[in-house]
C-alpha cells in the first residue's frame, strides 16, 4: 500500500503544482498587460496635451492675422514702379543697374496721389540712383540709404514731411521756445526692392 500511497499522492500534488505556475504566470502577463495600457494612455495624455498647446499658440496668431486682413483701412497699398536701367557713377561710367522698385503706401488715396506725381518723382528717383557707384548698391547699408533717400525724395515732392527733417524745415524755431508737435506718419512707409542686378 505504500507504493500504491506515494503514487497516489504524487498524482495528487503534480495536479497542485501546475495551477501555482500558471497563476503565476497569469498574474505576470496581467501585470505586463496593464503596465503597457498604463503607458500607453500616459503617451496619449502627454500627445494630446502637447498638441492642445500648440492648437492655443495657433490660436493666439489667428486673430491677429484674421484681424489683419478683415481691416482693409490698415493694410498698406504696394505701388510696383517699371523697372530702371541706370548708369552708375563709377569712373569710366561703365557700370549700370537694372532696379525694380515698389512703393508701400499708406492707403489708396496715397497711391492715387502718388501716381498723380509719378513723373516727377521717377525722374527723382533716377537721379538718386546715378549717384550711386555699383559697390554702393551692392552692399546692404547702401540700399538702405537709397531706400531713405527716395522716401525722401518722394516726401519732398508730395509735401509730407520725413523723420528727422522736419528741423531743416523750420530752422530751430520750434527748438528756442516751444517743441513742435510730432508730425503725422508719413504716407510712404517703404521701398522695396523687387529686382536689382548690378553690371
Amino acid at each position: 500500500m505504500s507504493a500504491a500511497a506515494a503514487t497516489t499522492a504524487t498524482a495528487t500534488a503534480a495536479p497542485a503544482a501546475k495551477p501555482k505556475k500558471s497563476r503565476k504566470l497569469l498574474f505576470i502577463i496581467l501585470g505586463v498587460v496593464l503596465l503597457a495600457l498604463i503607458g500607453a494612455g500616459a503617451a496619449l495624455f502627454i500627445m494630446k496635451k502637447n498638441a492642445a498647446a500648440a492648437d492655443d499658440e495657433y490660436a493666439d496668431d489667428e486673430p491677429e492675422a484674421t484681424h489683419q486682413a478683415k481691416d482693409p483701412k490698415h493694410a498698406p497699398t504696394f505701388l510696383p514702379l517699371e523697372n530702371m536701367v541706370v548708369n552708375l557713377a563709377d569712373p569710366g561710367g561703365t557700370r549700370f543697374i537694372q532696379l525694380g522698385l515698389t512703393l508701400q503706401l499708406q492707403d489708396a488715396k496715397t497711391e492715387a496721389d502718388v501716381k498723380t506725381y509719378m513723373p516727377s518723382i521717377r525722374s527723382d528717383i533716377l537721379l538718386l540712383i546715378s549717384q550711386r557707384t555699383a559697390d554702393e548698391m551692392l552692399q546692404v547699408q547702401g540700399k538702405a540709404k537709397l531706400a531713405n533717400d527716395i522716401i525722401a525724395a518722394i516726401s519732398k515732392e508730395m509735401g509730407y514731411v520725413v523723420a528727422g527733417h522736419e528741423a531743416d524745415e523750420v530752422e530751430g524755431a520750434a527748438k528756442k521756445k516751444k517743441k513742435k508737435a510730432a508730425a503725422p506718419p508719413n504716407p510712404v512707409q517703404a521701398v522695396l526692392f523687387s529686382s536689382l542686378i548690378v553690371q
